[in-house]
């Protein structure tokens, strides 16, 4: 049997003391301190999972303990209790990271209600720190957060990819975390302590591409006053990284896939080949095969690009993740903008959890920064989340219905590729650009399972 969770209660009258501690002892292990300071000193060698203080006592005030609080880790829930002339202190405690707050005197079923919720949050984050602790302690990709299964086969890819030299191609939607890939695969890579080089190819004009790509030579044109090194270059010895590889030209194209063949390249206006030591990594959120197709892109450096495929999971296929991705960027970027913002209310996780993200793992972000910033309590709420994504009462909730134009899509899409190749699960998969495991939870996901398998 698992041990009760540990409340301490701190206030300097005795009765409140005592009368909460026989309140609570049947469901909690209760102890007692009289002021802040001793409950500071009680916990130099002991764990309290909720710290049950009075706002004002004599010596150290509830505030102050609070702010004490504030750097332990693990940190303690803190709930206040307040007299009613106090309350406008109690809800300043709350901005700067206090739970909740109770007036005096302490309903009991409130108090009651109060700590299980407050517990049951506590275990979630802790439960999400665990979580990315065994991650990022098993894989090594800091700052790539995901349990669900699709982001599971992502990371099996990068560990076995990571120590060889193979070009890998990374696909997914945008906003969906290509060069955080892009950087594990290099950190995890006999190359880490080589440099790793981003280029965005689609940020870029093709002449001016070129340069930054291959470097010139001094007089190459108006300009160059002096010899410069491409990317390719300063990438020697280590990884580069073309992310929207779609958007090059058919001139670098054909430069490119030298450097891929032969290891060497000229410099823009020059004569004499450099050889360089580079592993490449590209990226795209385009289809690649349907632009060969359309002869907009050539076959032969496709597929000497194509040799490791790895297909991103749009952030509405990553099942659960949204709340790891949530707790993550609020911890974050409440660190970040020093906000004392702990969580979100159940209500605006279940309202994060239920939008589509077309703009994935980056909209994420950027709606968590919002929030974080606009924040005016302890924590988010559904009145702190975008208008856009407010479900309105009595009215159909857009995000859901932009969820399911894009399943009903991709349910599409899968029944064609399967009709393309006669039901060869096999070939629809590697048509799709996604592994045949996911193609097999996609047909249970989208009840496709009466599709023969071969």
């Amino acid at each position: 049997m698992s041990a009760k969770p540990v409340i301490l209660v701190v206030d300097d009258e005795k009765n409140t003391r005592e009368g909460l501690a026989r309140a609570l002892r049947s469901d909690y292990t209760v102890m007692e301190a009289e002021n802040g300071l001793r409950a500071l000193e009680w916990l130099e060698t002991h764990h309290a999972d909720v710290v049950l203080s009075d706002l004002r006592m004599p010596g150290m005030d509830g505030m102050t303990l609070l702010t004490r609080l504030l750097s332990r880790d693990p940190r303690p829930i803190l709930i206040l209790l307040t007299a009613y002339g106090s309350i406008e202190t109690a809800v300043e405690a709350m901005k700067r990271g206090a739970y909740d707050f109770l007036a005096k005197p302490v309903n009991l079923d409130r108090l009651e209600l109060l700590l299980e919720r407050a517990l049951a949050e506590g275990r979630l984050g802790e439960e999400n720190r665990r979580l990315k602790a065994q991650l990022e302690e098993k894989y090594g990709f800091e700052n790539i957060i995901g349990a669900s299964p699709a982001m599971q086969e992502v990371f099996d890819i990068i560990r076995q990819v990571a120590p060889t030299r193979t070009t890998v191609l990374i696909q997914g939607e945008s906003g969906t975390g290509k060069e955080l890939v892009a950087r594990a695969l290099h950190q995890c890579s006999p190359r880490a302590p080589g440099p790793f080089i981003p280029v965005h190819c689609a940020a870029l004009a093709p002449t001016l591409l070129e340069s930054e790509l291959f470097g010139h030579e001094k007089g190459a044109f108006t300009g160059a006053t002096e010899r410069r090194r491409g990317r390719f270059e300063l990438a020697d010895g280590g990884t580069l990284f073309l992310d929207e590889i779609s958007e090059i030209d058919a001139s670098l194209q054909v430069k490119i896939l030298r450097v891929l063949e032969e290891r060497q390249f000229e410099r823009v206006g020059g004569t004499q080949p450099v050889n360089v030591d580079v592993r490449l990594v590209a990226a795209t959120n385009r289809d690649l095969k349907q632009m060969v197709a359309d002869g907009s892109f050539r076959e032969d450096l496709f597929y000497r690009l194509y040799v490791v495929n790895l297909a991103l999971p749009p952030l509405r296929d990553r099942d659960g993740d949204i709340v790891l991705l949530a707790q993550h960027y609020l911890q974050a970027l409440a660190a970040e903008h020093g906000r004392a913002v702990s969580g979100f209310t159940p209500e605006a996780m279940e309202a994060l959890s239920a939008h589509a993200w077309p703009g994935n793992v980056r909209e994420l972000r950027n709606v968590i920064e919002r929030m974080v910033v606009l924040s005016n309590g302890g924590k988010l709420t559904v009145r702190d989340l975008p208008q856009t994504l407010r479900t309105r009462s009595g009215q159909p909730d857009m995000t859901s219905r932009a969820g399911r134009r894009l399943r009903d899509a991709e349910r599409h899409m899968i029944e064609e590729a399967l009709g393309r190749h006669k039901g060869n699960r096999t070939q629809a998969a590697a048509d799709l650009g996604i592994s045949r495991r996911t193609l097999h939870r996609k047909l249970n996901e989208y009840g496709l399972r009466e599709t023969r398998e071969t």
